[in-house]
Parts: structure tokens; C-alpha cells; sequence
């Protein structure tokens, strides 16, 4: 076990929306510096919540933690903003994409690169090393966004985030609605990322699949609650998660000594 201080910790955090739904209980969850680590679970599970919980995002949709704490590079996060966290460098890429439809590929970029306050050479230094990450939009500069297709804008996301100088990625369900052509290409920029550029990367997918061959360490997460922790070889090799979440088959699929966190009151919805 690594002695280091992980560059996230989610210590046993609890989320309430508008003070009485509960959405997250108890859940744990560590990034150490330079892994990729993969949040897995059917949609509506948590996985979301989670990354917005670390984003700050969260207070946007009425919701807030209630318990546990947050840390990154070993500092609480709590009285930070968003504009905080992407400052400190975290940096949430959300599920759907969410680019600018009406602006260019390449004013999409420079969006990403405001929060610095670069100067123009600089700016113009990262755009390239963006490109040269992700080819595919360097041909697609100047159209407009909402004309790319889903994996283009993908990459536009991702690139955006990467213009923000990020040391930890929230990568939102990358994969939903792309073909299975380009999810490859996409975490294949993640491991090059990873590898290359030394970002560190906490991925909410559904499908285990691609997520658990590029990642380091995996949760799977199942109604707020973190219900299975494991490497990434521990999971793909486990039946209950082929059973589950990777299409396998397995005659009894049960979460054996897994720890589950219960809250001390009912809540109330």
C-alpha cells in the first residue's frame, strides 16, 4: 500500500439533494497520483453525484455533502468553489459532452485556458500540444461544435479540460453513445494522458469492459453505496462482476464481506 498522500480521498461522504433525498451513503474512494481508477455502476447509481461532489458542483443542483469530507493533495475541500478546483487542478469533463454548440472546435479549446490567464504564446503552445493529443479535431478546428460528431465532441471536452492544465481528470461517462471504434481511440488518449502527461484520472463508466482495461483500480458502486473494491485485474477476474457488469455468466452472483456504510437516521423523502 502506497504511503503517499492520494491526490483525492472521499472519506465516507454522505449526499443529501434539496435536504431530504439521499443520494450517496458513506462512500469512500481514493485517486493516488498517477493512476487511473474507475467508478463503475448502472446509471442512477452514484457514479455522477460522486464527481460532483469532488467538482463542487454539487450546490448547483441543491445538493450538498452532509457528512464525510473530501480531500485533494491532502487539503479539504470544502469551503472551495468550482472556480477553486479548477484553479488547484481538477477538472470535470461531464457526462453528454456539454461543449458549445455555437462556437468553433478551436474556440471550444480556448475556453479551457481562460481560468489561467496565459498569455497568448502560451495559449497558443497548449493548443498544439492539444491537437497533437487528440488529432482527429486538429482537421475539425473551424467548424462549429455542435457539427462534430459524438466522439469529436468528446475529444473537444476532453481537450478543453486538458487547455485548463488539469493534474486530476473527472471523466463523466466518456463512452455513452459513442461506437465501440471510437470509446477504444478515447481511452487510448486517456492512457496516453495518463502515461505521458502524468494526469491522473477518476472515470465514472458503465461499461466495465473498456474501463477495467485501462484502469488501475476499480469501485463499483450500486444505490449511493461503494459495494466492491479491487484492482482492475481482481474485478475482471471476479464473477460477480462478469455476472453484472461484463456480459459473463456466473450460476451465483452475491458481494461476499463486502462493507456496506448505513446511515444512523432513516431519511425522510
Amino acid at each position: 500500500m502506497s504511503t503517499e498522500t492520494p491526490i483525492l480521498s472521499i472519506k465516507n461522504i454522505e449526499v443529501l439533494y434539496s435536504r431530504v433525498i439521499s443520494a450517496l451513503h458513506g462512500v469512500s474512494i481514493e485517486v493516488q497520483k498517477g493512476d487511473i481508477v474507475s467508478l463503475l455502476g448502472a446509471n442512477g447509481s452514484g457514479k455522477t453525484t460522486t464527481c460532483k461532489a469532488v467538482s463542487r458542483l454539487l450546490e448547483a443542483e441543491r445538493g450538498e455533502v452532509s457528512k464525510g469530507s473530501i480531500e485533494y493533495n491532502g487539503v479539504d475541500i470544502k469551503t472551495m468553489s468550482p472556480y477553486d478546483m479548477v484553479k488547484a487542478g481538477v477538472v470535470q469533463v461531464l457526462e453528454g459532452r456539454h461543449i458549445f454548440g455555437h462556437l468553433t472546435v478551436e474556440e471550444n479549446l480556448l475556453t479551457g485556458s481562460f481560468i489561467r490567464n496565459a498569455d497568448s504564446a502560451s495559449v497558443k503552445q497548449d493548443l498544439e500540444y492539444v491537437y497533437e493529443r487528440f488529432k482527429r479535431i486538429r482537421d475539425r478546428r473551424k467548424n462549429l461544435g455542435g457539427l462534430c460528431s459524438g466522439g469529436e465532441q468528446q475529444m473537444v471536452a476532453m481537450g478543453r479540460a486538458m487547455m485548463a492544465k488539469p493534474n486530476l481528470i473527472l471523466l463523466d461517462e466518456p463512452s455513452m453513445g459513442l461506437a465501440p471504434q471510437l470509446i477504444e481511440e478515447i481511452f487510448e488518449i486517456v492512457k496516453t494522458l495518463n502515461e505521458q502527461d502524468g494526469v491522473s484520472f477518476l472515470v465514472s463508466e458503465q461499461n466495465a469492459n473498456i474501463a477495467l482495461k485501462y484502469a488501475k483500480i476499480g469501485y463499483i458502486i450500486e444505490n449511493g453505496r461503494v459495494v466492491l473494491k479491487g484492482t482492475a485485474k481482481e474485478l475482471s477476474e471476479s464473477d460477480s462482476v462478469k455476472e453484472m457488469y461484463m456480459g459473463g455468466s456466473a450460476e451465483d452472483v452475491s458481494f461476499d464481506n463486502v462493507k456496506y456504510y448505513h446511515r444512523r437516521r432513516p431519511c425522510m423523502v
